[in-house]
């Protein structure tokens, strides 16, 4: 089977990994596989094709590129004559969906990997989102979500909703596997003995991720247990941004906040939590929490986007926005003796590699790719 895939553009974030990951879980088999960025390589763009894949870039950066780009594509499109096109977030959806379907009989397949979308006219991908929601009635064959909450946001938009399936992201477990002697060098780098408990978050500084509320959170679950550090990795999370130093300076906890900034090993820094913590306001399918739940750590949820349905344990799910929520079900998961933490580490790493596998996962789109070629018999 040929497949095209269409992406906006091949930096680091989910929807690329997740594209990274479905082709290197395929790429021994007979599948022909092409990547096409509109944009630039990025980082995930290059390590595809040291690894052998074709990647093309459009370098599309603004709209009078476009005649350009769509040109292009289309003689990509023809040339290569896949069986499949899939297309991975809005502005692939649509100009991807489009060409593919001038270019010739091939079929389509959307990717949604997104539930906050941008709003008001003045937001170019507001408008590509409504495009998106009028074509999907006649471009695509099938609409990948990542996530229901996903699927749940763009049938509100008037999406297709007939031809929406979901399917989560898959991992690669090996990267995210629990060891002792990782664990004590990331906390003798951070400083940390093992008398004291580390609540750790991972993600960019960001609006979503609601940050405030894990360092509210945080304040209230230091003022009764003397023994909690505070771990946070990410972009921007650092003592130089004035606004998070500003919020912390607030609880007068800055000698127990832990600060790393953005980490190519999250893994390392995962190792020397006893709790992870998902603040957000809003998600799709929250990669973190999969990971976290891999490397074996208990973990307490806000009910944003699919963080709910992963975790698969309401005593530790908690409202979004809700401080005093969060801060209870951390004091009640520090309150539990280590072993027992370790207990509940041990069933969610279970729960994730079975569900999430990226083999269980490349199965799942393979099916949808073998069900679309069918109709197109």
């Amino acid at each position: 089977m040929k497949i095209v895939h269409v992406i906006s553009g091949l930096g680091l974030g989910g929807a690329e990994t997740m594209l990274r990951r479905l082709i290197e879980s395929t790429k021994e088999r007979n599948d022909t596989t092409v990547v096409v960025s509109l944009t630039s390589l990025g980082v995930v763009g290059d390590s595809l094709r040291k690894s052998g894949v074709t990647v093309h870039t459009l370098e599309t950066y603004a709209f009078f590129h476009l005649p350009n780009t769509l040109w292009r594509l289309f003689w990509l499109l023809r040339r290569y004559r896949p069986d499949i096109v899939q297309t991975w977030m809005y502005h692939a959806d649509l100009l991807g969906g489009l060409v593919a379907r001038l270019a010739g009989a091939c079929s389509v397949v959307w990717g949604v990997h997104s539930t906050s979308i941008p709003q008001g006219r003045w937001s170019a991908t507001y408008w590509v989102v409504r495009l998106c929601a009028l074509c999907s009635n006649f471009i695509p064959d099938r609409i990948i979500c990542c996530a229901n909450s996903a699927k749940l946001a763009h049938i509100k938009l008037h999406y297709a909703e007939d031809k929406m399936v979901v399917i989560p992201n898959g991992y690669d477990f090996s990267v995210f596997q629990y060891d002792v002697e990782t664990r004590l060098k990331a906390r003798v780098q951070l400083g940390v003995n093992e008398q004291d408990i580390v609540i750790g978050v991972v993600g960019r500084f960001d609006p979503l991720k609601d940050f405030f509320n894990y360092v509210s959170a945080a304040a209230l679950v230091a003022e009764k247990n003397k023994n909690v550090k505070f771990l946070m990795v990410g972009r921007d999370n650092e003592w130089s941004n004035t606004t998070l130093c500003g919020w912390i300076e607030s609880t007068g906890l800055i000698g127990r906040f832990h600060l790393v900034g953005q980490q190519t090993d999250v893994a390392h820094f995962l190792s020397a939590m006893d709790i992870f913590c998902l603040s957000s306001v809003n998600e799709a399918f929250p990669n973190v929490v999969v990971e976290a739940m891999a490397m074996g750590l208990p973990c307490v949820v806000t009910r944003a986007g699919d963080s709910a349905i992963i975790l698969d344990d309401d005593n530790y799910v908690v409202p979004v926005k809700d401080s005093a929520a969060l801060a209870n079900a951390l004091l009640t998961m520090c309150n539990l003796d280590a072993m027992t933490r370790k207990t509940i580490g041990e069933s969610n790493a279970g729960k994730v590699r079975v569900r999430y596998g990226i083999e269980t996962i490349r199965q799942k789109y393979k099916d949808v790719y073998d069900n679309v070629t069918k109709l197109r018999q």
